[in-house]
């Protein structure tokens, strides 16, 4: 027997992992293609994805997690190790000042949105009121 073979993970566990890694969204297109190219493929997919509870638990979530965990564990080389945590932590950063910037933003769009419709229902008020003021000295 080959024991290469037997050490590398078959083509199946392959396509699973490089699907998983891609997330629910690559499950279901590979789903629908083999829904459109030969209907039982797409059923056989589909009833994986259901079986294996790949459908409802996000397993592909947590593989996004596990990745991010492989990234923050160290390496062994401290210069490397140094490097990542500076940079990780300036984009840490870099990212809640872009929230921060969003959040301004938002709030400047809903403060001109309502001075917008005090502005308008003030006109109506007074275009009204005016209207109303004329019928009575009239």
């Amino acid at each position: 027997m080959n024991t290469a073979h037997a050490a590398s993970p078959s083509w199946f566990a392959r396509a699973e992992g490089w699907l998983d890694d891609r997330g629910k969204g690559a499950w279901i297109a590979v789903t629908i293609l083999g829904f459109i190219f030969f209907w039982p493929v797409g059923l056989a997919i589909l009833a994986y994805m259901i079986w294996s509870k790949r459908m409802f638990n996000g397993s592909c979530r947590r593989a996004r997690h596990q990745r991010y965990r492989d990234a923050t564990r160290p390496s062994g080389n401290s210069a490397f190790d140094a490097y990542k945590t500076a940079t990780l932590r300036r984009l840490e950063e870099e990212q809640e000042a872009f929230d921060a910037f969003l959040k301004r933003l938002r709030e400047a769009k809903d403060k001109q949105e309502f001075d917008a419709f005090m502005d308008d229902r003030a006109r109506t008020a007074k275009s009204s009121g005016g209207e109303t003021l004329e019928a009575e000295q009239a």
